[in-house]
């Protein structure tokens, strides 16, 4: 199903019906991608006396309960309530659920303490002068292990804070990344991307977000895409969340 939209004095045709899904599933036996210490995703069924909410055990239906920690396991967006107190929840700062959005491959560079970090000139560089409302980033190399991968202590590679500032000032509200945290996983509290990139404490980005641990396959090339931002409607900091991206061809 095609159809036109229009974005940017520019109208633009999408291919609804092929769909490219850069999110990381969440698997029941718990071998799913997760950080942070989080314990796994599990999903277990209700049990009520001699009900097993199984349809292997005897139910007519499968009733589970899942576990999980948005930031922990898998693919999530957050916003601004991440590193406030003022209690923003994800479910009310995202209002609008279709973007525009760069895809970019970038190598992490290697710095002098073993650290693997990406620079705001890489960024800069790879989107070419780009004017866009989403970036998504794709690290390389890049392998399918980040569907499966525990990072815990394994300090993944992370954005320098420079690179929040070329986002704020080129009004960039909606970034994904393949990595865990745009931040480096122990870097004391100071949180100086995330910081940067919502405004934090005066400027306030409410509607401004950050999705983390995505996978982009290989097979996806660099360029222009249609994003569809899907959350679940958590009234907390975070929500696992369904980024998925369209083919967009200008119609001149």
């Amino acid at each position: 199903m095609y159809a036109l939209i229009n974005h940017a004095l520019k109208q633009y045709k999408v291919n609804f019906s092929e769909p490219l899904d850069i999110s990381i599933p969440l698997y029941a036996d718990g071998s799913g991608a997760r950080a942070y210490h989080a314990p796994p995703f599990k999903a277990t069924p209700v049990v009520a006396g001699d009900f097993t909410g199984l349809v292997g055990a005897g139910s007519p239906v499968n009733f589970l309960n899942v576990q999980l920690n948005p930031h922990g396991n898998g693919t999530h967006t957050e916003c601004v309530g991440h590193i406030t107190a003022q209690g923003q929840t994800i479910n009310q700062c995202l209002k609008n659920f279709f973007f525009i959005a760069e895809l970019i491959s970038i190598y992490p560079v290697k710095t002098e303490d073993g650290d693997e970090v990406i620079f705001p000139e890489q960024v800069i560089k790879a989107l070419q002068h780009q004017k866009t409302e989403a970036v998504i980033i794709r690290t390389l190399p890049n392998d399918i292990l980040k569907l499966k991968k525990n990072y815990s202590e394994k300090n993944p590679p992370y954005f320098h804070h420079d690179a929040a500032e070329f986002f704020v000032k080129n009004n960039v509200k909606h970034l994904l990344v393949d990595v865990p945290s745009v931040d480096r996983e122990d870097d004391g509290g100071r949180l100086l991307f995330h910081k940067t990139f919502w405004g934090y404490p005066k400027n306030l980005r409410e509607d401004a977000t950050i999705t983390e641990m995505i996978f982009v396959p290989s097979s996806i090339q660099d360029g222009t895409y249609l994003l569809n931002l899907q959350i679940a409607s958590f009234e907390i900091d975070a929500s696992p969340s369904k980024p998925v991206i369209y083919k967009i061809q200008e119609k001149h």
